[in-house]
């Protein structure tokens, strides 16, 4: 296994950390690679090392993010829906401030696709492939993958106000009404 300098590490953590701090504050719309180097106290030679621009390291950081939700998919496999529900919506709950950023962001729409589609994904991986026949499979998977990622960002825009349990559940309860 190759071994990765610690400065890398190091220069890649500052740039994500300080990127997610001022995401946070002044909103994606805002952030400059200038202002990033600036506050992380890097040159910007050192960002473009890592980096294309701004949005590539969105784009990884959102990655890492669709990768995490992979595992925790794979997880909850055994569990029933409603406790694997639980786990994928607390997880949206824990990086709360992160994808409410992101969601009031110009740049978003990138986001919800490549979510979107993840989402849809692992819909379509639990769903029996002989289900819902009247009703064509890619039509219905948008629907519940549209109507879950609604849900999810109207939960971290605060719009919704319930604990992850009630919600999860609800969702749940929802997907199995359109099932029967």
């Amino acid at each position: 296994m190759e071994k990765i300098d610690r400065r890398i590490v190091k220069s890649r953590q500052a740039i994500q950390t300080t990127f997610l701090q001022m995401l946070v504050k002044e909103g994606f719309d805002e952030i400059t690679v200038k202002s990033i180097t600036e506050q992380a106290n890097l040159g910007r030679k050192t960002f473009y090392l890592h980096y294309v621009d701004k949005y590539d390291l969105l784009d990884k950081i959102v990655d890492d993010h669709i990768v995490q939700l992979r595992e925790i998919c794979d997880q909850k496999k055994d569990m029933g829906i409603i406790e694997g529900s639980i786990i994928w919506f607390s997880y949206f709950e824990q990086h709360k401030l992160f994808f409410a950023s992101l969601f009031k962001s110009k740049y978003a729409s990138s986001i919800r696709s490549k979510l979107l589609s993840f989402t849809t994904g692992e819909i379509d991986n639990k769903l029996h492939k002989d289900s819902r026949p009247l009703i064509d499979r890619n039509v219905f998977l948008k629907f519940l993958g549209t109507a879950t990622m609604g849900v999810l960002e109207a939960y971290v825009l605060e719009e919704i106000d319930s604990d992850i349990e009630g919600l999860a559940t609800q969702v749940v309860q929802l997907y199995e009404k359109l099932m029967n």
